[in-house]
Order: C-alpha cells, then structure tokens, then sequence
C-alpha cells in the first residue's frame, strides 16, 4: 500500500470470524502481504452513520508513510466536500 503508485482495491479472498472472534489470513494473502511470525499490524477504521464499514491492516513501520500517502488525500477530500 505504501509503495502502490496505482492503487487499485481487489477481493483476495473471503474469511471466516470463528466462535472466538478470530480470523486466519490465507497463507497466500500473507506471503503476498509479507506477514511474518510476530509483526504488528495498525487497524485502521472508517465509519458510516456511527458503525465501522471498513478496516484496513498495515505493518506499524509502514503507518506513518501509509496514512500520510494513503488518507491525506481523502481527508482532504472530504473535508473540502460542500455539505
């Protein structure tokens, strides 16, 4: 995400949350994300009418690059919208 020049949005797959609220990311997902053993993961939310819609997962050491380059833009955006 911090490196994309093209950002482009894909569904990589369809997860289930078991009993106890956990989730598995597919081992394909992770290698291509390049998940490792103990790295820390930021979840980010965005919220409509009051309820999270989206969570997005980014390395910590990635955070202050990803949210800079990623939601700068769309902060801006938003807040320059005429209600």
């Amino acid at each position: 995400m911090v490196n994309c020049q093209d950002d482009t949005c894909t569904i990589n797959s369809i997860i289930t949350i078991d009993a106890k609220g956990q989730i598995i990311l597919p081992k394909d997902l992770r290698e291509k994300a390049n998940f490792k053993p103990n790295d820390k993961l930021a979840i980010v939310t965005c919220e409509k009418d009051g309820a999270i819609c989206c969570l997005m997962m980014i390395k910590t050491e990635k955070l202050t690059d990803a949210v800079t380059k990623t939601l700068s833009p769309l902060l801006k955006a938003v807040t320059t919208q005429k209600g």
